[in-house]
Parts: C-alpha cells; sequence; structure tokens
C-alpha cells in the first residue's frame, strides 16, 4: 500500500444508538386543561475520544412542558454517534466533533424526542432545527474574546 493511500483521511459514522432516554409525565390533571404548553429546552453536546481513531459524540436535550402552571410532562433524550475520524488535522477536530457530527445526529435526536411526546398522548414536539455551524463559530468568537480580555 503507497504512502498516499495510507494518510487518506477518514470520517465516518460507524454507529449511532440512543444513549439514555426518558420520559415522564408527572401527573394526570394536565390531560384535563386546555393545552397552552410553555416549554423550556436545554441543548448540550459532548465528545469524547473512545480509542485512536474512534470518538463519542453525544447530544443531549432536556425539555419540559409546563401547562396552567403543572409539569405536563419532562423528557430527556441523549442520542450518541461513534465516529471514525483517522487523519484529520487536529486543528479540524474541534469543529468535527462540535459542528459537523452534532448535524449528523440532530435529526435522529428530534424524532426520539418527538416520538416519545406523541407516544405520552401529547401534540407533537418537532425541535426547530439547529445550525451547529453557527453555533460553533459564536462559541468560537466568545472564547477568544474572554481570552483577549484575560490579556489586557
Amino acid at each position: 500500500m503507497s504512502e498516499e493511500q495510507q494518510a487518506q483521511p477518514q470520517l465516518a459514522l460507524e454507529r449511532i444508538y440512543t444513549k439514555d432516554i426518558s420520559f415522564e409525565v408527572p401527573g394526570a390533571q394536565v390531560f384535563t386543561k386546555e393545552w397552552q404548553p410553555e416549554l423550556n429546552i436545554n441543548l448540550s453536546s459532548a465528545a469524547e475520544k473512545v480509542d485512536a481513531t474512534h470518538f463519542e459524540v453525544s447530544l443531549k436535550v432536556v425539555v419540559q412542558a409546563n401547562n396552567a402552571g403543572d409539569t405536563a410532562f419532562i423528557v430527556d433524550v441523549t442520542q450518541s454517534g461513534i465516529f471514525l475520524i483517522d487523519g484529520i488535522e487536529e486543528d479540524r477536530l474541534p469543529y468535527i466533533l462540535g459542528a459537523y457530527c452534532p448535524n449528523i445526529l440532530f435529526p435522529f435526536l428530534r424524532e426520539a424526542v418527538n416520538d416519545l411526546v406523541t407516544k405520552g398522548s401529547f401534540p407533537q414536539l418537532l425541535l426547530t432545527p439547529i445550525n451547529f455551524d453557527a453555533e460553533f463559530e459564536a462559541n468560537m468568537e466568545r472564547a477568544q474574546g474572554a481570552a483577549a480580555e484575560g490579556q489586557a
């Protein structure tokens, strides 16, 4: 095998899975009231090196729906993927792990949340698509700004 073939960068999703899932309806009284929900949505991502060429990237969302002062439901889903990342420049890893991989995982997370909510007898909940590229860039700018302030 030539050196050129060995140096070929690799980036592939090898497995996608639901790492953690929970759905809770604290009280049946929520079904007797008019449905005017207030949603609190918290989304986060994390990446962990599994071995020399594999990373686990996870997207976690917690959604709490309140209706007429009561908690209607709480849904908590962590969607993960195992990504083969080999031969990629080290300075590209933060973008790949913080934007590229979450963009791949998000549709699966969105589907899992909607499925749980509708099976819980509530109207569908379609999470708004997120531009992880823009979020990544904004986070990088904030970090650079904070670093510049720290040096001043």
